[in-house]
């Protein structure tokens, strides 16, 4: 509380508590064009609900632990910081407009502390005018974003610093392995994560549809089969292709990516593609993303050092956990920060029934909801 005190007492606070006052509903917009964008994508593309409906939907819940998307350690940590930095937002903006904060403290989970939480009296901040408080309830949106953008900038600073390692820098042919599945054709024959597919039936790859086409074209054959290793070793061998394989499925049991060069300047890409970009999770597109566990060993940073790929990790859920967690808030749904900014805007006009007024911020309230519940339900959807 003498923290909250001390902060807003400063010229930054001041002007911040001013600044904020009308960016919830630019939040509120990007959260939208996200929402109804995905819908669409998903209700538009059979890969897109296959994938969706592969990881489940846990997926959609920013749970460490149960959402198999995030990595509980970085996650965790990135959960605390942004859930801290959100809810001193409202601390320091409800005293920068001498609103009393009723409590504050830290929620624990088996000791773990997992968020933080500010308390300000109801009454103070229902007769405090509207501008008070949207800079109120816009600031822990806000905070976020801003973590998420900073998270963002530095995350492109220390992909920038990265080199491809000797071993893989001059490799400009071929099909980077990222993993290999266990009990597969790949483990059986010798491949290893790292690897880099050179040749398969005596035809040079260039990308995973060659490979893809070579493999179901020789079904029942014994083809040669050549990678280089992480080290730069050369290897060749034969490959057996069961006749019982299914050429629609995956027949070697690998994940495949860009050579490393290569998944490096599309990395790089990424950061400046779209209107909002978007960036997908390290443990999703592994082969892609060159801080990942699988393609870490590729490159070195002159700059970060050996801890790079820790930086990166962080820096990457940091911004993936504010950019969220600001967006969810941002939605005009009922407790959500920007579900009472609007239902108190829409409940202030005095010249119209106050029950009526109540009942149009429900249906609001409900309305997003609905098209928050299609994002999560389409991909189970009959098309």
């Amino acid at each position: 509380m003498k923290f909250f005190d001390h902060v807003a007492r400063t010229r930054a606070a001041k002007i911040y508590a001013k600044f904020n006052v009308y960016l919830m509903p630019v939040i509120t917009a990007i959260a939208l064009i996200l929402i109804v964008s995905s819908i669409a994508a998903v209700a538009s593309s059979v890969a897109f609900r296959e994938t969706a409906r592969g990881f489940g939907p846990q997926a959609n819940l920013l749970i460490p632990g149960i959402n198999p998307i995030l990595p509980i350690g970085y996650t965790l940590a990135a959960l605390i910081i942004s859930v801290f930095i959100h809810e001193a937002g409202h601390g320091i903006v409800a005293r920068v407009h001498n609103l009393k904060v009723e409590s504050t403290g830290i929620v624990l989970l088996l000791g773990i502390p997992v968020g933080a939480f500010v308390n300000i009296e109801r009454e103070e901040l229902a007769k405090a005018s509207m501008k008070e408080r949207s800079a109120v309830l816009t600031a822990g949106p806000l905070n976020n974003m801003i973590l998420a953008a900073a998270s963002f900038i530095l995350l492109y600073v220390v992909v920038s610093s990265l080199v491809p390692v000797p071993q893989v820098s001059n490799l400009h042919q071929g099909i980077i392995i990222s993993e290999v599945t266990q009990n597969s054709l790949a483990e059986r024959v010798g491949l290893s994560p790292n690897s880099v597919l050179v040749s398969a039936g005596g035809r040079e790859l260039n990308s995973p549809d060659e490979l893809r086409t070579v493999l179901a074209n020789n079904i029942g054959k014994s083809i040669p089969i050549s990678w280089q290793d992480h080290e730069g070793k050369k290897f060749t061998r034969q490959l057996i292709i069961p006749s019982s394989a299914d050429p629609t499925r995956p027949i070697l049991g690998v994940q495949l990516g860009p050579l490393p060069v290569q998944a490096l300047e599309l990395y790089k890409k990424s950061f400046t593609g779209g209107i909002i970009p978007m960036l997908p999770p390290p443990t999703v597109v592994k082969g892609f993303t060159p801080y990942s566990d699988q393609m870490s060993a590729n490159y070195y940073s002159p700059v970060f050092g050996s801890s790079y790929p820790v930086i990166a990790n962080m820096l990457y859920w940091l911004w993936f956990i504010n950019f969220n967690l600001g967006i969810f808030n941002a939605l005009p749904i009922g407790p959500l920060d920007g579900g009472q900014l609007y239902g108190g805007l829409i409940e202030s006009r005095s010249r119209f029934n106050k029950d009526r007024l109540k009942n149009i911020s429900t249906a609001l309230s409900w309305v997003m909801f609905l098209i928050v519940l299609v994002g999560i339900v389409i991909p189970y959807l009959p098309f």
